[in-house]
């Protein structure tokens, strides 16, 4: 999936792809990682990891002044090599795992949201 607007963050993570791919999926890890920048957190997560089923990312600004849900359902997923879900406002991204030697190369390809310029 790679359309004219789409966005692709790619990463390489020196770690095994069975650590990877835990601390990507499970609630207890998703909060440590999943901020934007050092003010932001995610005091809440919901994680259903299967096709079908659903996330919940509560997403906030440490100081209180700004928050919202980051929520969708998993569309495909292939054990430690993908994840497609599509975003409750209909947005499509597709993460890769890509075993290399120094670790794994993450992929994040997704749509845009239209409030913010690319």
């Amino acid at each position: 999936m790679h359309t004219s607007s789409s966005i692709t963050v790619t990463i390489l993570v020196n770690l095994p792809i069975e650590i990877v791919w835990k601390v990507w999926i499970r609630p207890v890890h998703i909060k440590k990682w999943n901020n934007a920048s050092s003010d932001w957190h995610t005091p809440y997560v919901k994680n259903k990891f299967k096709v079908g089923g659903s996330f919940n990312y509560r997403m906030e600004a440490r100081g209180g002044s700004f928050g919202f849900d980051f929520e969708g359902k998993y569309s495909k997923i292939e054990t430690e090599e993908l994840i497609e879900y599509v975003l409750a406002d209909g947005r499509i991204v597709s993460i890769n795992f890509e075993k290399v030697e120094d670790g794994v190369r993450i992929n994040e390809n997704f749509e845009p949201e239209q409030e913010n310029s690319l």
